[in-house]
């Protein structure tokens, strides 16, 4: 017999319907030679700190006597429920898996896990706890069609192939650990608010931080611009000047304006040709996300849900996937896919070329497409219709028989030789794949000009004033993540791809596809980021979080992000070993804790929350350090002392608290920003009855 083991439930129904005759056991299908079982996605998590490093008897909150933490060999335990304990169902689970795997008649095992890092350790770490050393081999399924999985069984590979998969896939657990849990603990007992610290979250709530402070900062500065709209030939001519005058030289503006009118214009070229517009490259999960976000409003987590269900019932392939384009040998398969969809009677036909099969820009999955099996009418809800529909569309755009032609003009208007204007418009002539698929560009019809022609202008100084960055959308936020190190190119043109996917090969960007919708949701749970519409805008929680963590000396930029992302990719090309990635994050962690000493020394360090800091000048009770500040105990029957502990953009130390409170003064403090003039300056702090103030 040969088990499967596949990594969710609806995986393991659907390979067993496609092998067929296969009768229900409990938690496991059988006939024709296979076994079907399955997990429940993560069945083992990662032990935590208190299992390396035991905290003393009667001791069960965290505390910073075992930490940091590294450990030796890195531990997997069955999962646990909030009250520490094992469901029964996992545990009943992973019970039946461990039985079949050394079920005597067993011969051979199969690693059915999603096709990517996650699915491919899922099931290695089952079975390497059902310490079971069988041939071990992996279905890799693009689609959950009866085709492809009937065919996948007869093409299967052993599981060494994968190894390098798997290494990455579990130096990215290892390392999303240590910092998850080093730094969350820490940053935690430091502030005394759960501070949610990970390799990934963090640079993407910085990221919406640094854009929102941007936009709440911005002083928008007015300027004037000659400007001229007149008609002519049966047309608009709009033309906007490139020449800006601050707002007091509306003088000088108005001298141009007037050079400009009286010169007029004439037009020195024009360019008229019909063109063949493509259309949109198919979809990786990233590019289908911005396109629902941006025309439905459609969240992230809601469109991965959805497509990962439409994934299951055979209707399209892997959502996951960071390509947009199909493998070369895959030529067949699309062919299928077209025969299906031409019965539905969209104009398709097969098209090859770069744009559609590149192998160079494939790492695990080809784009994401609709699959030969096509869903009735009333399969699809409406959402899920929307997110079907658009895949569809896109693939009968891609490989649409009816071609887009357009009439492409430029015409160039110079003005009194002193500045030279540009005018395009674009007209379809003929819709071609437009019909199916959204054509961005809008339309604008050109006045009919012929070279030398005089233009009639009337220039006037237009009053504008510059813009702030805007929010990050759905759209601009992947965009950014995918590569961080780029503008933002939302609006780029679709050919010029080369970079972005240089920036995935090499783990330039941040978190990937499989991870990114999940830690984006995560934050949005932790309150540290809102979506409203497809709006993105950092809320208290999340200034808090940056804030507090800048203050800590916690850098988790995009820098540090993509430097360990750069490393697990070269654990997946095998230039480096797992303990290798382990070591440079356990360097970059512990840079954390030496900063914890070289805060004392630099008067920075404002201690943990709970620590006494003296007594308080007005009552007598403890004032001990708080989530704002120091506090003093007695609050609750009326005392209001408390000192921030943060004043002008420094932060306040305990020792000098300490100091404060004994003598009622602190020492010598640089590094106070007047808010006047944003320039540093020192002061002593001292006691003025109940109050702190500057003592120069």
């Amino acid at each position: 017999m040969k088990l499967i083991i596949a990594e969710k439930p609806s995986l393991a129904r659907n390979i067993a319907g496609a092998i067929g005759n296969m009768k229900k056991a409990p938690r496991y299908f059988e006939g024709e030679g296979y076994i079907v079982t399955w997990a429940f996605g993560h069945l083992f998590s990662l032990a935590d700190i208190e299992h390396y490093s035991p905290l003393p008897d009667g001791e069960n909150r965290w505390s910073m006597k075992n930490l940091p933490c590294f450990p030796k060999k890195f531990e997997f335990e069955l999962k646990k429920n909030q009250d520490k304990k094992v469901d029964s169902g996992v545990l009943e689970q992973f019970n039946t898996i461990r039985d079949l795997c050394n079920r005597a008649d067993v011969t051979e095992i199969i690693n059915a896990g999603d096709a990517d890092r996650e699915g491919e350790i899922i099931v290695r770490t089952c079975v390497m706890k059902s310490e079971t050393d069988k041939p071990f081999k992996r279905l890799w399924l693009p689609d959950q069609t009866n085709e492809t999985i009937l065919q996948g069984l007869l093409e299967m590979k052993d599981e060494t192939h994968y190894d390098n998969l798997a290494k990455e896939g579990y130096a990215r657990t290892f390392i999303d650990w240590l910092y998850g849990v080093n730094l969350t603990r820490y940053a935690t007992l430091k502030t005394g608010t759960l501070m949610r610290v990970g390799r990934v979250i963090v640079p993407i709530v910085k990221a919406i931080y640094d854009r929102d402070m941007q936009i709440r900062n911005f002083v928008p500065d007015t300027y004037y611009a000659p400007y001229s709209l007149t008609e002519q030939s049966g047309g608009e001519i709009e033309l906007t000047s490139k020449q800006k005058f601050e707002k007091k030289e509306l003088s000088k503006a108005q001298e141009l304006c007037n050079l400009y009118n009286e010169k007029k214009g004439v037009v020195t070229d024009k360019k008229t040709k019909k063109d063949t517009l493509s259309a949109g490259k198919l979809f990786s999960l990233t590019k289908l996300q911005n396109v629902l976000g941006k025309k439905y409003k459609m969240p992230m987590d809601e469109s991965l849900r959805i497509v990962q269900g439409l994934y299951e019932k055979g209707y399209v392939t892997y959502p996951r996937t960071n390509s947009e384009y199909m493998a070369t040998a895959e030529k067949g398969k699309v062919k299928q896919i077209l025969s299906a969809v031409e019965k539905l009677g969209y104009p398709v036909k097969f098209k090859d070329g770069k744009t559609i099969f590149d192998d160079s820009k494939i790492e695990s999955h080809s784009a994401l497409t609709p699959t030969h099996k096509i869903p009735s009418k009333t399969a699809l809800s409406e959402e899920e219709a929307k997110v079907y529909g658009t895949i569809m569309r896109r693939f009968v755009a891609v490989f649409c028989s009816e071609e887009c032609i357009a009439q492409k003009s430029e015409i160039k208007i110079d003005v009194a030789g002193k500045e030279e204007f540009t005018l395009k418009g674009t007209i379809i002539l003929q819709a071609g794949w437009t019909k199916y698929d959204e054509y961005t560009k809008k339309d604008k019809i050109l006045p009919n000009l012929e070279k030398g022609d005089i233009i009639d202008v009337n220039f006037t100084p237009k009053e504008k004033e510059t813009s702030p960055l805007k929010h990050y959308t759905i759209e601009t936020l992947n965009n950014y993540l995918k590569n961080p190190f780029r503008e933002d190119k939302a609006n780029a043109k679709t050919e010029d791809d080369e970079e972005e996917y240089r920036a995935i090969f090499e783990g330039l960007e941040l978190g990937t596809e499989a991870t990114r919708t999940g830690i984006i949701e995560n934050a949005i749970k932790s309150n540290y980021i809102s979506l409203k519409k497809d709006v993105y805008t950092i809320l208290p929680d999340g200034e808090n979080l940056i804030e507090s963590l800048s203050r800590m000396g916690i850098s988790m930029d995009k820098y540090k992000t993509s430097y360990l992302g750069q490393a697990l990719k070269k654990v997946y090309k095998g230039e480096i070993t797992v303990k290798d990635s382990i070591l440079l994050t356990e360097r970059e962690i512990e840079k954390v804790f030496v900063r914890e000493e070289q805060s004392i020394q630099r008067d920075t360090d404002d201690g943990f929350i709970g620590d006494i800091a003296g007594r308080c000048p007005l009552c007598g009770k403890n004032v001990v350090r708080t989530k704002f500040g120091y506090g003093c105990e007695g609050y609750k029957d009326g005392c209001k002392f408390s000192v921030n502990n943060v004043i002008l953009g420094r932060v306040i130390s305990l020792s000098n608290i300490k100091m404060l409170l004994e003598s009622g003064k602190t020492s010598k403090i640089e590094g106070f920003i007047s808010k006047k003039t944003g320039k540093p300056f020192s002061a002593v702090l001292k006691l003025d009855g109940d109050k702190v103030t500057f003592d120069f």
